[in-house]
């Protein structure tokens, strides 16, 4: 059984003031929750409509599917339900490849980029602090369980790269052919808004500006949904 104080705490964990709050974030489904067990991420509470989801080691309360659509922010909720405590999060040292987000908004993008840096081995995200909180519900649903093994951070966008000695690249329309450049194994790769790309203050500390050629014979579409575009990006950086 749930209680209605538990029940209120949940729910507001949906919001991000709230969340920063209490330190906690809400975690759903079987695969998730499993990925975020295996981690040093503490577990606050776990609930689940079936005995049988977890390991006899993890302790979890069984409730029904109607307590669950109370405190679910899916909606088709999953059978399994968990509130995590909020890990430390400090800036890494700046090495390898690094990629960062300059005020990508939507909760969908942030949580398949963070998938893309798990596939590719990209070790360090790092976000302005417009960026969509990585531990909104949506953005962890989108991970799949990738949110356990990439380092997420939070800071001053336009501070850190100042303060850099890695190349920075960024993507803008008119930038130098990607796959016509040598591309290092070490830098900063910066990804832009959803509709406004990349800010006048982060793309004047760009190094090397890199494009994605379009192919149609007409030229006329606008732009890559930013996830799709950092796939290749990614991509093109490893082959290289």
């Amino acid at each position: 059984m749930v209680s209605k104080s538990q029940i209120k705490l949940i729910n507001s964990l949906h919001q991000k003031k709230y969340r920063k709050q209490h330190q906690m974030f809400v975690a759903e489904g079987k695969k998730v929750i499993a990925e975020l067990l295996q981690t040093n991420v503490e577990l606050v509470a776990l609930f689940s409509t079936s005995p049988q989801n977890f390991a006899t080691s993890v302790t979890a309360t069984i409730i029904s599917e109607i307590e669950l659509k109370k405190i679910t922010a899916l909606a088709t909720p999953n059978n399994c339900l968990a509130v995590f405590k909020i890990p430390n999060a400090t800036l890494p040292l700046q090495n390898g490849l690094i990629l960062a987000l300059d005020n990508v908004r939507d909760p969908g993008n942030l949580g398949t980029i963070i998938r893309l840096c798990d596939w590719f081995g990209i070790e360090t995200l790092v976000c302005s602090e417009e960026t969509v909180d990585v531990y909104n519900p949506k953005v962890i649903q989108a991970t799949m369980g990738s949110i356990s093994r990439v380092n997420v951070c939070y800071t001053n966008l336009e501070d850190y790269l100042k303060n850099t000695k890695l190349p920075v690249f960024g993507t803008f329309m008119e930038g130098k052919n990607i796959y016509q450049e040598k591309l290092p194994k070490k830098g900063i790769i910066v990804m832009g808004n959803e509709a406004n790309g990349i800010s006048k203050e982060i793309e004047a500390l760009i190094t090397t500006k890199i494009a994605i050629p379009r192919f149609g014979k007409l030229q006329q579409t606008e732009s890559l949904n930013v996830a799709t575009a950092t796939a290749i990006i990614l991509s093109e950086f490893k082959r290289n």
